[in-house]
């Protein structure tokens, strides 16, 4: 069980990280740095040195680090996403590099490596991308061949291929490259300045601007027999499947500190700017389509993402799935509340100098990076669906039924709610197998989407149920109180229900020829409508805790 940091130390480096950037990185120089498109390759450098040591966190205490929890390392890219995504993207991309010599290398290696991260800050890029092969790591064209002594011995390897859309690709010290070697896909470590290792320029992007984004070229590039990484052959593609739930955690938290940062703008420029006598704030016309929606969505990824991350430091495996569930939540959300954030604003949020803007075209990027959306919804519901055959269809009604008891138990938090979309998902399942409607790829990708809605309404339920009891864990965000948590998922289960009803009846409805008239009952559309009573009360509530008004 991993336990990380303790709460004044997780609290002092969220600190310790705000004051680095107000002095390092102001909104000015964010700004001027976008508009020049230009890696602040200084201050990120300061970020992993001794002045702030932020890659410390990453690093497990015998090799010079503080060994921070899944958790730790969940708020700490929840602020600096907040700050600045590109930037931040800088720093994971370092720690996604590592990731195969953390997964896979020998002792030594590791003792070698992570203690070079740890002392001299060295920044990393995760070299798998390809131009054909896309997220696709088992197309890889990169080729390694050995090469050996007068004796048959393997002393060394000669890469040659391509990567494409690699993160500090121009500006990394050591790079993992995958490569097919004649065992398959393996991990080597190529230090910048090998000969025949170049990069291209940086590439023009619509977001994330200061983060250098380039193609990796490697023309027969040697590197000796210990830069593969574990010394075994044909371990690369398995290497990178260890971390996918664990990375992929992370830019959920990108993708809700850049969401909650354009909400908190939003939420800002509402209390002050008055039209027609009074504040924005107080029109439900503005919050309630612009500010609760999202920021119920944004709190039930959050709620996701405190699951996994408890989990992750539980033991309990790689978790590629609900790693993948809060990376779709948290993104999708991220980026529809940064959309909604310029709405907010009007002609202000569509201009460059009030950072809306900014964030909206830099969160952009976490849809499709470590894995489209498109990915996780299929992961998601490859996974899931699984999970219905094997449990013969009571997946999903498990769940509903250990809802309705937490609505007994503790009413008022819309588990019940939750319930609804539980049952309406796992009657939805049960309809496509039973018309073998999962052969279509559209209908698993809905299927994911559905999942994922699903499992975030029970995950925020959860959450609020914990915060009312008094047992949220202590290094949890706590941004609401009880009742304004409780008004939120509220809120999201009601959506939840809707949503997965409407859209199952239409993805089973359009799969076949002939409409099943029963189909509406067994996937409680009646009930997800009825559950739409107080709806708008709920709104009311959510938006005087969003504001703090006193209710």
């Amino acid at each position: 069980m991993a336990t990380g940091l303790d709460r004044e130390t997780l609290d002092m480096i969220l600190e310790s990280i705000s004051e680095f950037a107000s002095r390092e990185l102001p909104e000015s120089e964010l700004l001027r740095l976008d508009e020049a498109d230009q890696f602040p390759a200084e201050q990120v450098r300061k970020m992993c040195s001794e002045q702030l040591g932020v890659q410390l966190l990453f690093i497990d205490e015998e090799y010079g680090g503080m060994g921070g929890s899944s958790f730790d390392v969940y708020r700490v890219c929840e602020r600096m996403a907040a700050i600045d995504l590109g930037v931040a993207t800088s720093v994971l991309a370092t720690f996604l590099g590592s990731d195969p010599i953390v997964v896979g290398a020998t002792p030594d290696q590791k003792k070698e490596w992570m203690s070079r991260l740890a002392e001299e800050g060295l920044m990393m890029a995760y070299g798998a991308t390809e131009p054909e092969a896309g997220s696709d790591l088992g197309a890889l064209k990169t080729v390694a061949v050995p090469v050996t002594d007068a004796d048959g011995t393997v002393t060394g390897y000669r890469i040659t291929g391509r990567k494409q859309w690699i993160s500090n690709g121009a500006v990394a010290d050591l790079c993992t490259i995958l490569a097919n070697a004649p065992a398959g896909p393996t991990w080597f470590v190529v230090e910048r300045g090998a000969e025949g290792f170049t990069a291209g320029k940086p590439e023009n992007k619509h977001g994330i601007r200061l983060s250098n984004t380039a193609a990796l070229y490697l023309d027969d590039v040697y590197v000796d027999a210990d830069r593969l990484v574990g010394g075994v052959e044909g371990q690369g593609l398995w290497q990178a499947q260890q971390v996918f739930g664990y990375t992929r955690l992370m830019v959920a938290a990108f993708g809700l500190g850049a969401g909650w940062e354009a909400m908190d703008r939003a939420i800002a420029y509402s209390a002050e700017r008055i039209q027609a006598g009074s504040p924005l704030s107080e029109k439900q016309g503005y919050t309630h389509k612009l500010i609760v929606p999202h920021v119920a969505r944004l709190e039930a990824s959050r709620a996701c993402i405190e699951e996994t991350a408890e989990r992750f430091d539980a033991g309990e495996g790689i978790l590629t799935t609900e790693g993948a569930v809060a990376k779709y939540l948290a993104t999708e959300a991220g980026h529809a509340a940064a959309d909604a954030a310029i709405q907010a604003l009007g002609g202000y949020g569509y201009t460059h100098e009030y950072m809306v803007e900014k964030i909206q075209r830099d969160v952009r990027i976490t849809r499709i990076y470590e894995g489209t959306s498109e990915i996780m919804e299929m992961t998601i519901s490859r996974d899931r669906w699984q999970q219905h055959l094997k449990t013969t269809g009571r997946y999903y009604a498990d769940q509903a039924r250990e809802l309705d008891a937490l609505e007994r138990s503790q009413p008022g938090l819309g588990a019940g709610v939750a319930a609804i979309a539980h049952d309406s998902l796992a009657a939805a399942m049960e309809a496509c197998r039973v018309n073998r409607l999962t052969r279509n790829q559209h209908v698993l990708l809905r299927l994911g989407e559905l999942v994922a809605v699903t499992e975030g309404a029970g995950a925020l339920c959860r959450r609020a149920a914990r915060h009312r009891a008094g047992q949220l864990g202590v290094k949890a965000d706590v941004r609401f109180d009880a009742d304004g948590l409780a008004a939120l998922s509220r809120v999201y289960a009601r959506d939840a229900a809707m949503r997965v009803a409407t859209e199952a009846i239409r993805l089973v409805q359009g799969g076949v020829e002939v409409a099943d008239a029963t189909l509406a009952g067994r996937l409680r559309v009646g009930d997800a409508l009825a559950a739409q009573a107080g709806l708008l009360t709920d709104m009311d509530h959510a938006s005087d805790a969003i504001y703090g008004r006193q209710v």
